[in-house]
């Protein structure tokens, strides 16, 4: 069975696309006008073969939806209705509760509470989430990653995981580079500390390789936890400390590649990807595309390369032991 191609939606992001001039005047602009951006998100989806969408920070979150459709259920209907689906939502916006210290646990849940009933109505099963971001190297006083911080973030993913399975939905976390759970030590411990039954993996094949960990090896040491996956390339390892502060994304930019076009193994990942419980869908994540159409097209040929590719080989191998 083929998989479904799915973006997240901060591939429409690019000013250039909106003929603006800035994020911030995108983000202004789709917030006065949910409408017009969400119809000309879903139009251009139209003219590739990705059905599926993740919804992240504004604009391209639930809170801009339901301004543009009013409700989960008719934004399901107009999805339905181009042949779309939501798949997942990422936990990206500004204003949601910190989870760094864990005092305020309640809103923590209640948050996530809030958009797992409205990945429910629509028809999603995956809530994605990131754990807090790293400080800069040589801060003073340092913070560390060690065993007691990673409790406190399993503690709290529990009770998030939780609460959110009572709604059909699981809680998947995203390996983001410069945060606590981006080098492949970081994921082992998380996945280690935690509960498999309420807490799933999302891994990022870019942010994985940025922090000089092999993606392939992630995937397949954590392949039963696998709920989603991001599909993305990136140009070499981050072999410098970067500023951690609100321009860190900026700063990743020039270290991600196209698909196909960076130090990714991508069949390798396409193997890793086949066996997981995620392996029905392939979200292609390409952030902020100046032509999302030419950018989608490129990421599914290639996606759909190497799968054809270990799926020519998984037959023969089936064949061979058939024999």
């Amino acid at each position: 069975m083929s998989p479904r191609f799915a973006t997240d939606v901060v591939t429409f992001h690019h000013p250039g696309f909106w003929d603006l001039d800035s994020a911030d005047a995108v983000r202004a602009w789709a917030a006065d006008s949910p409408d017009r951006f969400w119809g000309r998100v879903l139009d251009t989806l139209a003219e590739t073969e990705v059905t599926g969408i993740e919804l992240t920070f504004a604009p391209g979150g639930i809170d801009s939806a339901l301004g543009a459709f009013g409700s989960a259920e008719a934004f399901r209907r107009e999805l339905a209705d181009r042949g779309l689906a939501v798949v997942s939502a990422f936990v990206a916006d500004s204003d949601a509760p910190d989870w760094r210290h864990g005092g305020n646990l309640p809103a923590i849940v209640a948050d996530a509470e809030r958009r797992a009933a409205f990945l429910a109505e629509v028809g999603a099963e995956v809530l994605v989430a990131g754990l807090p971001m790293r400080t800069t190297y040589g801060t003073r006083p340092p913070f560390f990653v060690d065993a007691a911080y990673m409790n406190r973030m399993a503690d709290i993913a529990h009770a998030v995981g939780e609460a959110v399975s009572r709604s059909g939905v699981r809680l998947a976390f995203h390996t983001e580079s410069h945060s606590t759970l981006w080098y492949e030590r970081d994921i082992d411990l998380f996945m280690a500390l935690t509960d498999p039954r309420y807490v799933w993996l999302c891994p990022d094949s870019c942010h994985i390789a940025l922090g000089g960990g092999d993606p392939v090896a992630v995937a397949r040491r954590h392949t039963p936890r696998i709920t989603l996956a991001h599909w993305k390339d990136a140009v070499a390892p981050i072999g410098v400390h970067l500023t951690v502060d609100e321009t860190v994304y900026s700063q990743q930019q020039p270290y991600m590649a196209e698909l196909g076009k960076g130090i990714v193994d991508w069949e390798g990942w396409a193997d890793a990807m086949s066996a997981t419980p995620g392996a029905g869908t392939v979200l292609i994540e390409l952030d902020e595309a100046a032509d999302p159409v030419a950018a989608l097209r490129s990421g599914t040929a290639v996606a759909k390369r190497v799968l054809a590719a270990q799926f020519a080989v998984g037959g023969l191998r089936e064949a061979q032991i058939d024999q």
